[in-house]
Formats: structure tokens, C-alpha cells, sequence
């Protein structure tokens, strides 16, 4: 070999430094052996020492261990930069060269075992065979799994800083492994070094990064840990998950993509949080206005075009927030729903506002419905200054969600629900006719969008009425008949600005809304669906001006007395249809319809009366008339009934010949034609075939010679009417000694002396609707009494017998007078009780109240009065009852 070239001569005073000595190895370890120096090229000679400089002597070294000839032979120039080669090629999991091997060699065994899962080429994957060495490593020694997760960590970061994705995506992989194996106790160990490391691979600018942390978090999600965490937070997670949902990424694919991954990165923080107590409260409404404004933008944006589509996803994380909402989190998850529609202008379409609240309504736990429903009305409420499409975008989404909600309530306070369906229709009439829906009159409104409120929330009403019990049904009714404006009874509700026609308007949306709760109101007992306080301020209606109203009530009427659902059937007022046909439900009535028929029967038949005479009356008017006629003769069907319905028509076609009534033509028909078509009806039902024969030999005559007077021609489009006056001959009419002549020898025999006394309605003050008993109208029944007319106690007491009239004249005895004077002595007393001073009121009173205690003493010894006795001989007298005295022990 030739010479090796100089060395450069060192310093005066400067020495070589000796060579440290080796550390001692443990026993049974030695060194590997390490690769022999490669032979210089051909040409090229080892450099000479300089003179006078030798190499340093070596320690003594180990047996069995050996220098390697790179260090033997290693020159100064090549020293600084060989062991920074070594180190790197220990970081990239090379077999190392050099004395950084005896470093490596003698790294903690975890670090060895996290990087033998790396694989030289990151195509290769996760080495399996090493990842199941690193995982029982770590379930033997679970003190370590802090030390493995921090070091996993370290590599993953270091590998992000190079851009080696590889070796990232590899570290992820290890880090799930561990999190499913070690879901003991010790798992809190790693999961803060496996959160920092999603938070760094979240905050990255790289999609596929943001993708792989999500799955890594739904992964770590979905398990179910032994023991609680008292430090996490995931305030970070919910803000960047929610971030991702809105992503605006150019590729539409890989925009998808990243909305997905932050839905069900959502959907994994609910799952971690929700069921722990001691997490992070999810339910804060800085998360869910974080969490629900997200989910809603793509359940708005895309459609269900797959089973990874963002809206399906968001459907699924959706619905299953709402499922784990308690009773105290509803209010927070739909406050932020409700904002959300409001600042995007969503209620209008009213399509996706439907559709959201309807995941909600089948979401949530159905006790908690009633929550959503008074967060809707409260909503609606706040609005009441909005334009009418978005009143009646909330006004449909509540009536949707009474269609779904199943509980049968809609909550503790179900009149006000009512309450505020009724003022927003109060409000909708003041802005529908002074065209403002503010009061500063800036923003205008049209009647077609209000009327489409009114029209929305008279459905809603009826919705909401329809998931009630009956009894809360009939109290509804209650309530709303108390909110119909009627001149001089209740108040008007109409604001000053509309007066009379606001108030008309009123009344024409409540009894709409009230014709809404009947048509699905049913009830075995018409005596609880049409109690006395609510039948009287009905029945006034039927003498109101407005013939919309008019027709209204007959509805109202038809709908609560059809309990077997014959109205439908009875839609065509026609002499030719086949009875038979139509298939109607008769039955019997029962002891409470008897009771009801006793009752009611005759202001019900009088106010139908009198709703013939008016007339603005039209077609509608006297087709509901026939169709009440027919529901009552159908409902409570008795022989009493039928006998006073023909009655009631026989006076309807007395009063359709009358010169006295202001009637024009076409009234006059309609009424005729109303009492053919009953008849006709009625005559199929039941009663004898000789009945049926008179009422066809009529309806044969009207057909050939007046057919204006049969409702084929009268409710046509193109009906005919005589000229001049209407005059019927007598073989068109139908008479009533035939119709007794009829009946007799049936069932109905017994009260066909019924029509020896022709129907005369009694026109009394409760009819008009200008008036109204007040509390002087009620003492003057008391106090105005003739005493000329007063049984004599002194006559004949042992045989005076207590009738019915006995009593009648005790209560209410007014002698001979006519009614003129009866009330001119009422309206004294009336005006009495308004001018008199009070001490005059109560003398007078005290005087006529110690008269009627004198009558009824003298009743009350009638009653307790024994009978005769069959032998002659008084039998002793007998304390009264009423004067006896009891101890006290039997007093209850």
C-alpha cells in the first residue's frame, strides 16, 4: 500500500486526548458484531501520521468485543460527521452503523417496540407481528401505556413536520389498537396523548388529515369506558367538528366528504358526553349553538342521494341528539332551531320547517312533546310583528306537530294553547283590515296572506283539539263560545281602529274554529256535548244578521248531534234519491237523549223556526236546515220526535204561505223544498206505508205542475220561479189530517193528538240578541207575585191536594194580566232597582221575601200533612220533619 499522507503537526503544548473507556455490558450481553471496512479502490492509500504523532492507546476493551475498523482507522476530517449520519439512520429505522448502534441497542424496550411497528417502505402498513408484541406488552405492563402514548405521539408529530402521511396514518392505527385493547381502568393514560394528537392532525390544512382524526374519534367514541375523567374537554372538537360541517371545499366530492366526517365527529362527542356527568355538558347553549345550526345547514343543502350523503348522516346525528335529550336539554336543542329558520328566512318555504320539527317530534321521548309545542306557540307569540308568511309557516309547524304529538295533551296549560291560537287570529283581523301587521303602519300586508293565517290557524285548532280527551274537548268549546264578540253580551274584541266589521270577523273565524273541534268531537251523551251553557249563546247565533254565521251555527249543530256520521250521507237534498241507499244509522235513543230531546227539543225546533224567516237565508242555508232535520230524526229516533218534527215542517210550510212574513220567492221555495225532502226522508225511516203514500202522491203532483217548490229545481244553477207572487195549490201541499189520518193504528198513536195543536214558537227576550236577563230581570221574577190569587190555608185543609199548578202559583202567580202589562210592571221594577236608594230596595225586598216564607210554610204543612184515614179517625199528630231535631252524631 503506499504511504499514508502526513499529518499536520498540533500546537505547542497542545496533546491528543485519550479515548474514554467502554462501559462495562451487562452479564450476557455482548455487542453485535459490526461490519468490516470496506477495501480502499485500487489507486487509493491510506494517509501517513505527521511525525511525531501516534495514535492514543486504547482502554482495554471486553472480551469478545472488538473495535470496528471504521473507528480503528478514522480520520479527524470525516469525525463530526459520521455519528450525525448514525443518529439519522436510527430515526429512520435503518439498521444504524457506528457507536450510535450501542445507543439504540440500549433504548427503553417500549421505544423499541413502538418503532418496530413502522414498517422501511409505509406502503407495507403497520407490522402486525410487532403491534402484537408493543400490545401485550402494554397490557403487562399498564403502567407504561402513558410512556408508549407519549412516544407514539412524538413519532406521529415528527413524521406530520416531515410530510411523511405514511408513517402518520401507521401511528393512528397503533394508538386504536391500544385504545380497543386497554379499555380497562388504565385507558385515561392514553387518551390525553391520543386527544392532543387528533387536535394536531385537526388543526393541519390537510382534508385526508381531518378525515382520519374524525374516524379516529368516532372509533374512540363508541367505547364504553369503567371509569370517568374528571380534565377532558372537548370544547375544541364540537368548534372544529362543527367547522368541518360547513365546509366549503372546492371538489364537491371531497366537500361531502369532510361534512360527514364532522357529522359524525358531532354524533361521537354526543355519544362520549351525553351519558357523563361529569364531561362537559353538552347540552350549554354555546355547544348546541355550535352543534344544531351545523346539522340544519346540511339537512337544508343536499339531499338523500345516498346512504353517506351529509343530509342522511345528519338525519341519523339528528335524531339521535333529540333521543338522548332529557327533560330539562328540550328547551336548549330547540332554541337554536328556532333562531336558525328565523335568520335564514326558512319559515316561509315552510317545507323544511316542517320537516325539521317533525325529526323532532318523532325523536324525543313522547312525555316531552308538549315542550316543543309551548316553545312553538311562545315563538309565535315573539313574531306576532312578523309578515303573515312567516306566522303562518310557525302556525303550520305547530299544527303538524299536534298531528304527531300521542300523548293526548299539550301540556299542563291546554286552554292557553287556545288562547294564543285565538289572539293571533284577533290580530290577523285587525291587520288584515287596516293593512298593517305594525303599529308604526310601515310594513303592509294583503288580505290574501291573511286570510291563508286564519285559514292555517283554524286548522291548527282543530289539529290540537283532536289529540284531546273528550272532556277537555268540551271545555274547549266552552272557551271559545266565551271569546265570540256579541253586541250587547260579551265585548268586542276587535281593536278600536276596526270596530263593527272587525268584531263580525271574529265571530266568523271563532265559530269556524269552533265548527273545526266539533266535526271530530264524539259523545255517547248529547246532554255533555251540548250543555245549557253552551247550546243558549249557539242557539243565538241562528238570529244573527250575517247569514255566514247563520250557516255556521247549523253546522256546528249538525257536526255535535251526528254521532253516527249520517251527515255524509245526506249531502244531496233531493225527493229522488233511494233511502236505502244511503245506508243510515238509526238507533234507539237512550234515557240521556230523552233527557236531552225533554230539555232542549223546543228552543232547538223554535230558533230552527226562526231561521227560516230571514231572508238573506240561500241555498247552503236550507240544505244544512235539512240535513239538521234529518241528523235529529236519525240520532233520537222516538215516536214523541218524529210526531214533533212533522209538526215543526207543517209550520215551516204554513209560515212558506203566509202573507204576513216579508219571505221573496226564492225563500218561500226553498222552504217548501226543505219540508219535501225531510218528509220524503222521514216517510222511508219507519212510519207507516200510508205516510209514505201521501208524501209521494204530493212530491208526483209538484213534479208535474210546480217544480220550483222539489229541491232539484229550487237548489239548481238553473231553477225556475213563478211570476209575481208564489201561490201553491192545495194538492201541492202536504196536510195534516192525512198525515194524522196516517199515523193512527201504528206506533205512533199515541201522539197524533199532538196535531190537534199546530207548532207556534214562543218569541221570548232570550231569543233577540239585543237583550240579555240582567240580575233586575231575575229578582222581578222573584218579587212580582199577585197575592189575589193565593191558596187559602183557612179552606178545606184536610182535603186540599198539591198539584203541580199548586206549586207553580207558590213560585210564579200572575193571575189573569196580559202579557203588556206584565211587562210594563217588570220594566218598573227593573227601573226601580236602578234609581232607588239601596235602603229602599231592601225594605221592599225584606217584605215580599217574608210573604214567600209564609207560602212556602204553608206548603210544607200540605206535604208533611198525613193522609185520611180509611176508618174516619184522625191518626195522632206527627212532628213535621222539617221541625225535627236531630243530636248531632247523626247529622252528616
Amino acid at each position: 500500500m503506499p504511504s499514508l499522507p502526513s499529518m499536520p503537526s498540533i500546537p505547542r503544548g497542545v496533546t491528543m486526548s485519550s479515548l474514554p473507556s467502554m462501559p462495562s455490558l451487562p452479564r450476557g450481553l455482548t455487542m453485535p458484531s459490526l461490519p468490516t471496512m470496506p477495501s480502499l479502490p485500487r489507486g487509493l492509500t491510506m494517509p501517513s501520521l505527521p511525525r511525531g504523532l501516534t495514535v492514543p492507546s486504547l482502554p482495554s476493551m471486553p472480551r469478545g468485543l472488538s473495535l470496528p475498523r471504521a473507528i480503528a482507522i478514522f480520520t479527524v476530517p470525516q469525525g463530526p460527521r459520521r455519528p450525525l449520519q448514525d443518529c439519522c439512520s436510527v430515526l429512520d429505522h435503518q439498521r444504524p452503523g457506528g457507536v450510535c448502534g450501542c445507543c439504540w441497542a440500549l433504548r427503553p424496550r417500549y421505544k423499541r417496540l413502538v418503532d418496530n411497528i413502522f414498517p422501511e417502505d409505509p406502503e407495507d402498513g403497520l407490522v402486525k407481528a410487532n403491534m402484537e408484541k408493543l400490545t401485550f406488552f402494554a397490557l403487562s405492563a399498564p403502567e407504561k401505556l402513558d410512556r408508549i402514548a407519549a412516544y407514539l405521539s412524538e413519532r406521529l408529530t415528527r413524521e406530520l413536520n416531515r410530510h411523511r402521511y405514511g408513517y402518520v396514518c401507521i401511528a393512528m392505527e397503533a394508538m386504536e389498537q391500544l385504545l380497543l385493547a386497554c379499555h380497562c381502568q388504565s385507558i385515561n393514560l392514553l387518551v390525553e396523548s391520543f386527544l392532543s394528537t387528533l387536535r394536531l392532525l385537526l388543526e393541519a390544512d390537510k382534508p385526508h388529515l381531518h378525515i382520519l382524526a374524525t374516524s379516529s374519534f368516532v372509533k374512540f367514541a363508541n367505547i364504553e369506558e369503567d371509569t370517568a375523567s374528571y380534565h377532558r374537554s372537548y370544547d375544541f372538537f364540537v368548534s372544529r367538528f362543527s367547522e368541518m360541517c360547513h365546509s366549503e371545499h372546492d371538489d364537491a366530492e371531497t366537500r361531502n366528504k369532510i361534512r360527514v366526517s364532522g357529522i359524525r365527529g358531532l354524533q361521537g362527542v354526543v355519544r362520549k358526553t351525553v351519558d357523563d356527568e361529569l364531561q362537559v355538558n353538552i347540552w350549554e347553549p354555546r355547544h348546541m349553538e355550535q352543534i344544531v345550526p351545523a346539522l340544519l345547514v346540511n339537512l337544508q343543502q343536499h339531499t338523500h342521494t345516498g346512504s353517506g350523503s351529509p343530509a342522511e348522516q345528519t338525519e341519523v346525528c339528528f335524531r339521535e341528539l333529540l333521543g338522548r335529550a332529557a327533560y330539562g336539554h328540550i328547551n336548549n336543542a330547540i332554541r337554536p332551531v328556532l333562531m336558525h329558520l328565523d335568520s335564514h328566512s326558512l319559515w316561509e318555504g315552510r317545507s323544511f320547517a316542517v320537516q325539521c320539527f317533525q325529526i323532532i317530534m318523532y325523536s324525543i321521548q313522547s312525555q316531552h312533546s308538549h315542550l316543543v309545542i309551548q316553545q312553538l306557540l311562545g315563538h309565535l307569540d315573539a313574531n306576532s310583528r312578523s309578515p303573515a308568511s312567516v306566522r303562518a309557516g310557525i302556525v303550520e309547524v305547530l299544527s303538524e306537530a299536534a298531528v304527531i304529538e300521542e300523548t293526548g295533551s299539550v301540556g299542563p296549560t291546554v286552554l292557553e294553547v287556545f288562547n294564543t291560537l285565538l289572539r293571533q287570529l284577533r290580530q290577523s283581523v285587525d291587520y288584515q283590515l287596516t293593512g298593517y301587521y305594525d303599529n308604526a303602519g310601515k310594513h303592509t300586508t294583503t288580505s290574501t296572506e291573511e286570510k291563508t293565517l286564519q285559514d292555517a290557524v283554524i286548522q291548527t285548532i282543530g289539529s290540537f283539539a283532536n289529540t284531546l280527551p273528550v272532556y277537555q274537548r268540551s271545555e274547549v268549546m266552552l272557551f271559545i263560545m266565551g271569546k265570540i264578540p256579541v253586541p250587547g253580551i260579551y265585548p268586542a274584541l276587535g281593536s278600536p281602529n276596526t270596530g263593527f266589521e272587525g268584531s263580525r270577523m271574529i265571530q266568523v273565524m271563532l265559530l269556524k274554529s269552533l265548527l273545526q273541534v266539533s266535526e271530530r268531537y264524539v259523545s255517547s251523551n248529547l246532554l255533555t256535548a251540548l250543555p245549557s251553557s253552551f247550546l243558549e249563546p249557539l242557539l243565538s247565533f241562528t238570529l244573527m244578521e250575517d247569514p255566514e254565521i247563520r250557516l255556521l251555527v247549523l253546522s256546528i249543530l249538525t257536526s255535535l248531534i251526528d254521532r253516527r256520521h249520517n251527515a255524509g250521507r245526506l249531502t244531496c237534498t233531493s225527493v229522488a234519491v233511494d233511502v236505502s241507499a244511503l245506508e243510515l244509522k238509526e238507533d234507539r235513543s237512550s234515557r240521556q237523549d230523552n233527557l236531552f230531546i225533554r230539555k232542549h227539543a223546543q228552543r232547538l225546533y223554535r230558533h230552527v223556526y226562526l231561521t227560516c224567516k230571514e231572508e238573506s237565508s240561500g241555498r247552503g242555508h236550507y240544505q244544512a236546515l235539512f240535513t239538521l232535520l234529518a241528523v235529529v230524526s236519525l240520532e233520537l229516533a222516538s215516536e214523541e220526535v218524529v210526531v214533533d218534527l212533522i209538526r215543526l215542517v207543517l209550520a215551516l210550510q204554513e209560515l212558506a204561505l203566509s202573507n204576513q212574513e216579508r219571505l221573496s220567492v226564492i225563500n218561500r221555495c226553498g222552504v217548501h223544498a226543505v219540508c219535501a225532502a225531510f218528509l220524503h226522508l222521514l216517510s222511508r225511516l219507519g212510519p207507516p206505508p200510508a205516510l209514505q203514500q201521501h208524501v209521494t202522491q204530493v212530491i208526483e203532483g209538484r213534479h208535474s205542475n210546480a217544480s220550483h217548490l222539489l229541491p232539484e229545481d229550487i237548489f239548481s244553477d238553473k231553477h225556475s220561479l213563478p211570476e209575481g207572487e208564489l201561490k201553491v195549490d192545495e194538492a201541492f201541499l202536504f196536510v195534516q189530517s192525512e198525515i194524522s189520518e196516517a199515523l193512527t193504528g201504528s206506533s205512533y198513536s199515541a201522539h197524533t193528538e199532538r196535531f190537534n195543536t199546530p207548532y207556534t214558537p214562543q218569541i221570548t227576550d232570550e231569543d233577540r240578541l239585543s237583550k240579555r236577563k240582567s240580575i233586575g230581570d231575575i229578582v222581578s221574577l222573584q218579587i212580582d207575585m199577585d197575592l189575589q190569587f193565593c191558596p187559602d190555608a183557612e179552606q178545606n185543609p184536610q182535603t186540599e191536594q198539591i198539584t203541580f199548578e199548586t206549586l207553580k202559583s207558590t213560585f210564579e202567580d200572575r193571575g189573569g194580566e196580559e202579557e203588556e202589562e206584565v211587562r210594563r210592571k217588570r220594566m218598573k221594577v227593573v227601573e226601580r232597582f236602578q234609581t232607588a236608594p239601596f235602603e229602599e230596595i231592601a225594605a221592599h225586598c225584606g217584605s215580599r221575601l217574608s210573604l214567600l216564607h209564609a207560602k212556602l210554610d204553608q206548603v210544607f204543612r200540605l206535604m208533611a200533612r198525613p193522609p185520611p184515614s180509611p176508618s174516619g179517625l184522625s191518626p195522632p199528630r206527627s212532628t213535621p220533619l222539617y221541625e225535627m231535631k236531630f243530636p248531632d252524631l247523626c247529622v252528616y
